[in-house]
């Protein structure tokens, strides 16, 4: 007797374009439907420098082509460009040009995580947000900026305290201290900004125990990519995800 075998479900797919050291793939990949699959590009690497130095150079419209063309190829119906950094440090003309270098690449739509953050906030119907980062002064100096220019009140913007080349190996038990430790009693949201940062399971919990929504550069960046595609993102009890 012949067994009929059920084939793939069809898929929709999204294109990240990441920077070169992004290590959160599996992160980005538990906010995603059965539905959807991940396209993930690397940019290339950055020359050495500061903080403010290596966003910089990887904050430029060439930058992104490449990896943009990349997952184009293998049919993202979005793209987003997965950091939080090199999307705002040049100030939202910098942003804008980095989604025309996307869609000028093949993107039948280009988005970016600061983009996204945004979004997300006024989602959330956030005004006056406490902002945490793993950023040196003059890079979370331009974040400030960047969300004051989108119209939010920045009442506090707190760093991690640890070493840049460190973020990377940052776990659970660090950001949400780093949560906590930036919350302010007169904000009404939490915006946690840096991809590398891991923060899946930490937003409901700490949504519970701080009683207001909070916004990661993570879950805005699949959240807003699924989106576009009137797809919704997958998140046990996360404010942002139930709106």
């Amino acid at each position: 007797m012949k067994r009929h075998v059920q084939g793939p479900e069809p898929q929709t797919g999204v294109g990240i374009v990441a920077p070169y050291d992004f290590a959160r793939d599996r992160e980005l990949w538990r906010w995603v439907p059965p539905t959807v699959s991940l396209f993930i590009a690397r940019t290339g690497g950055s020359p050495e420098g500061d903080n403010l130095d290596s966003v910089s150079a990887l904050n430029r419209p060439a930058t992104v082509r490449r990896p943009t063309r990349e997952v184009c190829a293998v049919g993202a119906e979005v793209v987003i460009y997965a950091c939080t950094a090199c999307s705002f440090v040049g100030g939202t003309l910098g942003e804008a040009a980095l989604r025309q270098a996307m869609l000028d690449a093949g993107a039948p739509r280009a988005l970016t995580t600061s983009g996204a953050a945004v979004s997300a906030l006024r989602t959330v119907k956030a005004q006056r947000v406490a902002v945490v980062h793993p950023y040196e002064r003059p890079v979370g100096n331009r974040l400030r900026d960047y969300l004051c220019t989108a119209g939010f009140d920045v009442v506090a913007c707190t760093p991690l305290g640890i070493p840049v080349r460190d973020v990377l190996s940052a776990g659970y038990a660090e950001v949400a201290e780093l949560i906590r430790a930036g919350d302010r009693p007169d904000a009404d949201a939490i915006f946690v900004s840096c991809t590398a940062l891991p923060t899946y399971d930490l937003i409901a919990p700490l949504e519970a125990e701080l009683g207001k929504p909070i916004v990661t550069a993570n879950q805005a960046t699949v959240w807003a990519a699924l989106h576009a595609l009137d797809l919704n993102a997958t998140g046990p009890d996360q404010t942002l995800l139930n709106l």
